[in-house]
């Protein structure tokens, strides 16, 4: 299980957030994760919940805005959002598209104290 080890660069990297701005807790952290990740939601979900404990997210809210996948077609130049993963332009029915979002996972914001 890979989000083990993303949950664990997640805390480090609250951890230095925290310090940096002379904090000494954090009561949010908002993640977003995108479709093609690879990331398992509820593993990602579990895991930051069991490893949170005795760190500097200790008793804090931990949200996970879900990114579906966000195409552009190299034809038309429409941007779509996918629901499903048919990397097919809605528009023109052109196969020939590149993803522009929903592949990565991004710390999008701390709150701290």
């Amino acid at each position: 299980m890979h989000e083990y080890s993303i949950v664990q660069s997640l805390l480090e990297s609250c951890e230095e957030h925290a310090q940096q701005n002379d904090a000494t807790k954090v009561t949010k952290v908002i993640v977003k994760i995108g479709a093609l990740s690879g990331v398992e939601v509820d593993l990602l979900q579990t895991a930051f919940d069991t490893f949170k404990e005795k760190t500097i997210c200790d008793g804090c809210e931990f949200l996970i805005n879900y990114q579906k996948v966000v195409i552009k077609c190299l034809d038309c130049g429409e941007e779509s959002t996918l629901n499903t993963n048919e990397f097919l332009c809605p528009k023109c029915q052109s196969y020939s598209t590149s993803v522009i979002d929903g592949e990565d996972m991004y710390l999008m914001s701390l709150e701290m104290e």
